[in-house]
């Protein structure tokens, strides 16, 4: 008999149970940094797509020309190099050029006005949509919104409240999604003909984004005053005294809008000379236009840029007026005292147009017509409200001389960013300096602006009368007192036109308050007036008189009340009732 032994069956042996697989530390840091900052994805999202809308526009308009271009020098690839680097100079940045004749890379500095608008908006679109969007996703309009007609639909929100994104996380994401994009697009960039300089890419292109974010947010949060109030506060005591003190806010209000006002006049009568020295120089520069390209294309594209640089010669033309004039190359000065552009100049439409070379003619010295209109402009937006807030000469003057302050540092800003190397050597500068625009700026509106702001104030203040007076032609009657006599006489007048006869026993209306032309305007204490109120009694309204009101009217309707209350009788001489007409039965038989 065999025996048989049982072997125990052998099983493999069970494998461990997997362990949870743990994420890279970069992902992880990611999704805490959204989880605790809801509306960041959203945010970043909207930079890039800024930044990518942008190198779209520019990468359309090259591969256009390009693509119609009957001679090209270079591939696709070429132009969409080209694309990336005229969408980093449209942030500032200085390129280099490196296909030159000798050898030597060439700095192209000069930047054209009109192409930062575009960013410019993008990035500001961007970060107001990115403050719009919910936390949820959705439709960017949150859970309470308004839309557009005074009623609010959804629920978690208040049309009060603020927006459901931080102001922070907004513009954070805005700016690092724009900078992200911008990044990989310089580093594209520097693989072709024009290359950027990375110090200007470090500079240009965080500061262009971090500016038009941080106006998206402010205007998507309702442009609250508390931001630049904490920036104010970090200032030192007197300036900090300076900009909080009395009336701040009509003076600083006043100021900011004159000296727009006198910006505008400087941009638009450089305009006008721009366009009157190209008149006055057709032929040379219609000779440049067609000695730069034969295709209709390459017309096009110089069209293009001269159009794109009109604002840059509106502020040489507007610096060129004020005196310091601007540089055509290291050395060679234009102004319009003296007229010497360099030799060598490449031919283009708006560098013919520079006045020839020699002493500066009687028709050169009337640009100083310009200077002087935008001093006359920014006196009069000062006077508009010195009459108003009835202004001491003292403080019209101050306001004045801050508003030409203001307009000479902003008129000296864009007098730098419209200039630039455009090569070496002879081409190392060109455009106005900066500090000489600016000084001759405010020297002409300090010396010219000031003077006939307080002459306009006497004038606008005092009237013809008081301001013959006050040149010593006749009798001089206060300010005050002459407002004050005006507003009484309209008063009488209009009394005595709209109130009737008063009768005797007639109660005395409640006095009525006229406030004095210049009150309600500013700070609430600043509200308050400066003399007594005028009184004027209001026009009691005209008594009610006629037939209702007699005694035998008042005795014809009591007598119709009562006899609408009292039942009527029927034919038999018997009260109907029920309702009925008094001939009895409820069926009328």
């Amino acid at each position: 008999m065999a025996v048989v032994i049982r072997m125990p069956a052998h099983r493999p042996p069970s494998a461990p149970p997997p362990r949870p697989s743990r994420p890279p530390f970069l992902s992880l840091l990611l999704s805490r940094l959204l989880d605790r900052s809801p509306g960041l994805g959203a945010s970043l999202l909207g930079g890039a797509i800024a930044a990518g809308l942008g190198l779209a526009c520019s990468a359309v308009l090259v591969m256009a020309l390009w693509v119609s271009s009957p001679y090209p020098d270079s591939g696709p690839g070429g132009a969409l190099h080209l694309a990336a680097a005229l969408w980093l100079l449209a942030h500032g940045t200085e390129l280099v050029r490196t296909d030159t004749l000798s050898g030597m890379p060439a700095p192209v500095g000069v930047t054209p006005l009109l192409l930062p608008l575009l960013p410019l908006l993008l990035v500001y679109r961007g970060a107001r949509e990115a403050v719009d969007a919910s936390g949820d996703g959705g439709d960017g309009r949150g859970d309470g919104y308004d839309d557009g007609y005074g009623e609010g639909h959804g629920e978690g929100h208040r049309l009060d409240a603020p927006p459901p994104i931080r102001a922070r996380t907004a513009w954070t994401g805005v700016v690092a999604g724009y900078l992200g994009v911008g990044g990989c697009a310089a580093l594209y960039a520097s693989g072709g003909e024009l290359r950027p300089e990375w110090g200007w890419v470090a500079v240009c292109l965080p500061l262009l984004a971090a500016v038009a974010a941080g106006a998206g947010v402010w205007t998507a949060y309702g442009r609250p005053r508390e931001p630049l109030l904490s920036l104010v506060a970090e200032l030192p005591a007197p300036v900090r005294r300076l900009l909080l003190g009395r009336d701040t806010r009509v003076r600083w209000g006043t100021a900011v809008r004159a000296a727009l006002a006198g910006v505008a006049v400087f941009l638009g009568g450089g305009t006008l000379l721009l366009a009157v020295s190209l008149v006055l120089h057709g032929v040379p520069a219609r000779t440049s236009f067609l000695q730069l390209t034969e295709g209709w294309t390459g017309r096009f594209a110089v069209l293009l840029l001269c159009v794109s640089l009109i604002p840059n010669a509106a502020v040489w033309a507007a610096s060129y007026a004020v005196g310091p004039g601007f540089v055509l190359g290291a050395g060679h000065v234009v102004n319009p005292l003296v007229a010497d552009p360099a030799p060598l100049l490449p031919p283009f439409p708006l560098l013919a147009a520079v006045p020839a070379h020699g002493p500066g003619m009687p028709l050169n010295w009337l640009a100083g017509v310009v200077p002087a209109a935008a001093a006359v402009t920014t006196a009069w937006f000062v006077v508009s409200r010195a009459v108003r807030r009835r202004w001491a000469a003292g403080r019209t003057a101050g306001v004045t001389v801050l508003a030409a302050l203001l307009c000479a540092l902003l008129l000296a800003a864009l007098a730098e960013l419209s200039g630039g190397p455009l090569g070496v050597a002879a081409l190392a500068r060109f455009g106005p300096v900066w500090w000489q625009t600016g000084t001759a700026t405010g020297a002409w509106l300090l010396g010219v602006g000031v003077p006939v702001a307080l002459v306009l104030r006497a004038w606008r203040g005092r009237g013809p009368v008081s301001l013959a007076a006050w040149l010593g032609f006749g009798k001089q009657q206060p300010v005050q007192q002459s407002v004050e006599q005006s507003v009484r006489q309209q008063g009488r007048q209009a009394g005595q036109e709209s109130t009737p006869e008063k009768k005797e026993g007639t109660p005395a209306p409640p006095p009525v308050i006229v406030l004095l032309p210049d009150q309600g305007d500013g700070d609430a204490y600043e509200a308050l007036p400066a003399e007594p109120y005028e009184m004027r009694r209001a026009t009691p309204p005209p008594p009610v008189s006629g037939a209702w009101q007699d005694d035998t009217a008042r005795e014809a309707r009591w007598a119709a009340l009562r006899e609408a209350s009292e039942p009527s009788d029927g034919p038999d001489g018997r009260a109907g009732s029920d309702g009925s007409d008094g001939r009895g039965g409820s069926d009328g038989t």
